[in-house]
């Protein structure tokens, strides 16, 4: 390849693909590894509040302004008793709990989680257990989460010491019930009946919810995309999203073939929706529906050492991902995969949060620090907000092992009307090369450059550290705005956010 690579882009404030969802920045805490216990709350730390939940965790997590955050599960909500962890904190039994083999104690519930919640400053996305369980216990725990008062589960709730309800709004029917490793699988067709039944029930509880359908695990299953189909012909008038999960890896070690994943990612929103839309035509609704991607992230690093985890311990390090610098280009390109389609994806989930597969990792009775992929992370959910625009975008390509036709840049643009502001967000996937950008965004008239951050390193597999923040960013990248023309060098390898500003 020579030096001289180009690029062009056209910003155009009309070419609107959608309003930004704010969920789309969401993440998930399941009771899994060192998430919750030693992650989100630890009693003993020197930074702990009153409630036991770590203040330099919240501080973390307020930065990257986080709005909803799913719970309490993940596999973990398959065999899960929400009676076992409400309560006097004395009286709460300690269970085995089947998705991860550990011991769980039960200490932190739903009315602690909602406590966290507030602190961090962000909603619930709470999902109910169609695995061991399904209609009753799913309509008592909406009962007592969003009902004033007045009934059995509500006034619980008050004898609890929470008099006013905590109004979930979100809410996961089940979670990957297509999964041999779940507890309760269940088919396609059995799925359907029980999902559609207990969103019904639900709904008569409080109509004002919203409803998540279980997808399939990954578009790799071999039920995908026959089961999306199946369920929302069963549940199509009573959910209003089906959900997608997705985790990428570079188990090969071939960057550019890992950088590339995001093609697929693309492929597999387009396939869930044409599915959504199938059954949309076949039933004649006049609904759209909505794809929640409940989960997303890099997890592979952590597959070796979750293997020789002792069975039945408490809050073990599991799915303890050490990101590198690549991973960090990746996440960037998946969070520009949701603003493409933002049409689309209204909600996504970043699993998880904090120490399990996390951009926030912690030391017990120690520090707290910032992975490789908060900072994508971060600059998306801060930046990331107003109305998604389609860039016309002209780049090079290249062909790796799986994929072929990869634009080197990827990009995505959000237009922030209210603030008078214009977001680019741009990764160049070119492993040895800068590639030059001219982007035309004379639309914009009269804005001007506020910052262009840069995240680069020379070595794809630099990790962060409690003591060393070997990958952060920058902002002093050389994007220049003249008379509506921005020229950028996009640096190889890097992930770029260029600011405009009336």
């Amino acid at each position: 390849m020579g030096k001289d690579l180009k690029a062009s882009l056209v910003l155009d404030k009309n070419y609107k693909i959608a309003k930004v969802d704010d969920r789309i920045y969401g993440s998930f805490i399941e009771h899994l590894g060192r998430a919750v216990y030693g992650g989100i709350y630890e009693p003993g730390h020197e930074l702990a509040d009153e409630h036991g939940f770590r203040k330099d965790v919240i501080d973390l997590v307020s930065e990257l302004q986080v709005p909803i955050i799913r719970y309490p599960g993940g596999n973990f909500v398959s065999n899960y008793r929400w009676e076992d962890g409400v309560g006097p904190k004395e009286q709460r039994p300690r269970r085995t709990e089947l998705a991860w083999r550990t011991i769980e104690t039960n200490e932190v519930g739903t009315n602690e989680f909602a406590d966290w919640a507030k602190k961090a400053g962000s909603e619930v996305m709470m999902a109910v257990n169609l695995g061991t369980r399904g209609i009753e216990a799913a309509r008592n725990l909406i009962e007592y989460t969003n009902l004033p008062g007045g009934t059995y589960y509500s006034d619980l709730r008050k004898s609890h010491g929470y008099e006013q309800p905590h109004n979930f709004k979100t809410w996961c029917l089940g979670n990957e019930m297509d999964g041999p490793w779940q507890v309760g699988q269940k088919t396609a067709e059995e799925y359907g009946r029980i999902a559609r039944e207990t969103a019904k029930a639900m709904r008569l509880v409080d109509p004002t919810i919203e409803l998540v359908a279980c997808g399939s695990s990954g578009a790799g299953m071999p039920t995908f995309p026959e089961w999306e189909a199946t369920v929302l012909d069963h549940t199509y008038n009573e959910v209003d999203y089906i959900s997608l999960h997705t985790y990428y890896g570079n188990q090969e070690n071939d960057p550019a073939n890992y950088l590339a994943k995001t093609m697929d990612m693309d492929n597999f929103i387009k396939t869930v929706t044409a599915t959504c839309d199938y059954i949309k035509s076949k039933q004649r609704s006049k609904k759209t529906m909505y794809l929640s991607f409940d989960e997303w992230n890099v997890w592979y690093h952590s597959n070796e050492s979750d293997k020789k985890i002792e069975p039945w311990s408490i809050a073990p390090p599991q799915l303890e991902d050490h990101y590198n610098f690549e991973d960090a280009l990746l996440v960037g390109s998946m969070l520009i995969t949701f603003l493409r389609h933002a049409d689309r994806v209204k909600m996504a989930c970043l699993a998880q949060l904090v120490n399990v597969i996390a951009p926030i990792m912690t030391e017990n009775n120690g520090r707290a620090w910032k992975q490789t992929i908060f900072y994508p992370y971060m600059h998306a959910s801060v930046f990331g907000r107003g109305v998604s625009l389609q860039p016309m975008l002209s780049s090079p390509k290249y062909d790796s092992k799986e994929f072929t036709d990869v634009p080197y840049i990827d990009s995505a643009a959000v237009y922030n009307e209210e603030k008078e502001e214009v977001t680019l967000f741009i990764v160049n996937k070119h492993l040895e090369d800068s590639i030059e950008l001219s982007a035309d965004v004379r639309s914009f008239e009269g804005y001007s450059l506020v910052e262009h951050i840069v995240l680069e390193n020379d070595d794809l597999k630099a990790v962060n550290t409690a003591d060393k923040q070997a990958v952060q960013p920058h902002n002093n990248g050389n994007a220049k705005l003249d008379n509506g023309k921005l020229e950028i060098n996009v640096a190889k390898t890097s992930w770029n956010v260029i600011r405009l500003k009336k």
